[in-house]
């Protein structure tokens, strides 16, 4: 698995955009799930959790 280096902050600024949702995140099995609309299958997705 590739590993993305972060730095915490404040602000965040993307571009590009192509769709923006907001969904809770649901139990699945011994993990969690978030459900997302068809036509984002096989696209590349970035999750950002907001405590």
């Amino acid at each position: 698995m590739r590993t993305i280096r972060t730095t915490i902050s404040n602000e965040i600024t993307v571009s590009n955009i192509e769709a923006y949702f907001e969904k809770k995140i649901t139990r699945f099995g011994n993990g969690a799930k978030i459900d997302a609309p068809k036509e984002h299958l096989g696209k590349r997705v970035i999750v950002i959790v907001v405590g």
